[in-house]
C-alpha cells in the first residue's frame, strides 16, 4: 500500500494579516485541503477584517475562526511554498530557510480601497472584487505547483 502524499505547506504573507492573506488561507482550505496545508501571517497583526469574514461567508467559506498572526509564530515551520500577497509583504518578507520557494502575486488592499467609499455597499464591492481575484489565483496553485 502507497503512503498518502505529504501535504504542501504553503504560507501566505500580507503586511496585517487581516484581509487578503486570510482569504487565500480560507480559498485553500475550502478548493485545495486535500492537497495544500495553508497558513497565513503578517508582517504586522492587524486583526481579522470583518469584511473580509462577510464577503467570504457570502461566497461559502467560513474564515470566522481564522486569527492574525505574525509571521514570527511560524518560523518553526518549514513551508514549501511562501506567496506574498501585497508589496509591503514582498519587501519585507524574512528569510525562509532550507527548499522554500517564494512567489509573489500582488491584490489590491481592500481597506485601503474602502476608506473613500460613498456607502457600505460599495465599501464591500472593493472586498469582492479582491476575494474573487484571489480566488482566481487560488484555482491555479495546483498547476502552478507541478510545474517544479
Amino acid at each position: 500500500m502507497q503512503a498518502p502524499a505529504e501535504k504542501l505547506k504553503v504560507l501566505f504573507l500580507c503586511t496585517g494579516n487581516s484581509c487578503r492573506s486570510q482569504m487565500a488561507e480560507g480559498w485553500v482550505r475550502h478548493f485545495l485541503s486535500d492537497r495544500i496545508d495553508p497558513y497565513s501571517a503578517g508582517i504586522e497583526i492587524h486583526g481579522l477584517n470583518p469584511r473580509a469574514v462577510a464577503v467570504m461567508a457570502e461566497a461559502g467559506v467560513d474564515i470566522s475562526h481564522q486569527r492574525s498572526r505574525h509571521v514570527s509564530e511560524l518560523r518553526d515551520l518549514e513551508f514549501d511554498l511562501v506567496i506574498t500577497v501585497c508589496d509591503h509583504a514582498r519587501e519585507s518578507c524574512p528569510i525562509f530557510p532550507g527548499k522554500t520557494k517564494m512567489l509573489h502575486r500582488g491584490f489590491d488592499d481592500p481597506p485601503r480601497l474602502a476608506k473613500g467609499a460613498a456607502s457600505e455597499e460599495e465599501a464591500l464591492a472593493h472586498y469582492r472584487r479582491v476575494r474573487d481575484e484571489i480566488m482566481e489565483f487560488v484555482q491555479t496553485l495546483p498547476a502552478l505547483l507541478s510545474e517544479d
